[in-house]
């Protein structure tokens, strides 16, 4: 097949979702003010005036700073977090009303079609974390002198890009498990919230220890989303972490991988369910 055909499918995908986005102005509205509300609300009920220790994975130059600046990486990667859940909502409809089996009939390979899908996702997620940034960031432009450099998050735009991605391919992931829109809330909410809450988005991980709870440590520790939260962290402030993205990479690729053979009909799990 010409390559230019590719890039026509890649395209005419991408547009797709896009428009399809373009019409939900709920959805938008809904991913900005979710994690604003917890960025006025919570961090400024949970804040402590003096500020928070961020620990031994400290990518200030202090290690004492606003909770603001604590936390405003990890509710980036909650906006991330929801909208990859949402590209997962995606394909479990287009599932049901055929349009994947439609795709999946064309001459394209079943990679490349899962690929055009995580890339238009991605592309959605970095404009409203994008977004979300924009807003709040001006809004809250006091004492927080690590949190609003500017060149620091355009510093960051690739990792937030392979950040994306990782939630992206996870979502594709699950979309092979949930068979029903109507069983999407429920799996939706075993995934997010302990994704979400067991990892280093809103509090350093060593209060875990301080606390005793070291098991939930043991569980931040090996949740991929802490890496790809600190990750974040340190690109804001023109620093890479290697270790978050190593493992933010490989996370990407795993769960890609799974989720081109689960939609594979051969050996996947679509045909063992008689999808």
């Amino acid at each position: 097949m010409p390559i230019n055909h590719y890039f026509s499918a890649l395209a005419g995908l991408v547009i797709r979702e896009v428009k399809k986005f373009s019409k939900q102005k709920g959805r938008l509205f809904s991913s900005i003010v979710r994690p604003a509300l917890w960025l006025f609300v919570f961090a400024a009920g949970v804040g402590s005036a003096k500020g928070i220790d961020p620990g031994l994975l400290n990518f200030y130059p202090t290690q004492n700073i606003n909770y603001f600046e604590y936390i405003t990486p990890g509710l980036l990667g909650m906006v991330l977090l929801f909208s990859g859940m949402q590209s997962s909502l995606s394909m479990v409809y287009d599932r049901e009303m055929g349009v994947m089996k439609i795709l999946l009939t064309t001459p394209l390979p079943r990679w490349f079609i899962l690929f055009s899908k995580l890339l238009a996702g991605t592309i959605l997620s970095v404009i409203q974390a994008y977004c979300f940034l924009i807003i709040c960031l001006p809004i809250i432009n006091i004492n927080t002198p690590y949190l609003t450099e500017i060149h620091g998050w355009l510093l960051a735009f690739p990792f937030i890009i392979l950040f994306g991605m990782m939630l992206g391919a996870l979502g594709l992931l699950l979309s092979v498990y949930i068979k029903q829109l109507e069983n999407f809330a429920g799996t939706m909410n075993f995934v997010i919230f302990p994704m979400f809450f067991i990892s280093s988005a809103l509090y350093p991980l060593w209060r875990l220890i301080d606390n005793d709870a070291i098991l939930v440590w043991y569980l931040a520790k090996i949740n991929p989303f802490t890496y790809g939260v600190e990750m974040i962290r340190a690109a804001s402030l023109g620093k890479f972490y290697l270790q978050g993205f190593s493992i933010t990479l490989l996370c990407t690729i795993i769960f890609m991988l799974f989720a081109i053979k689960g939609y594979d009909p051969q050996n996947g799990i679509i045909k063992k369910k008689g999808s």
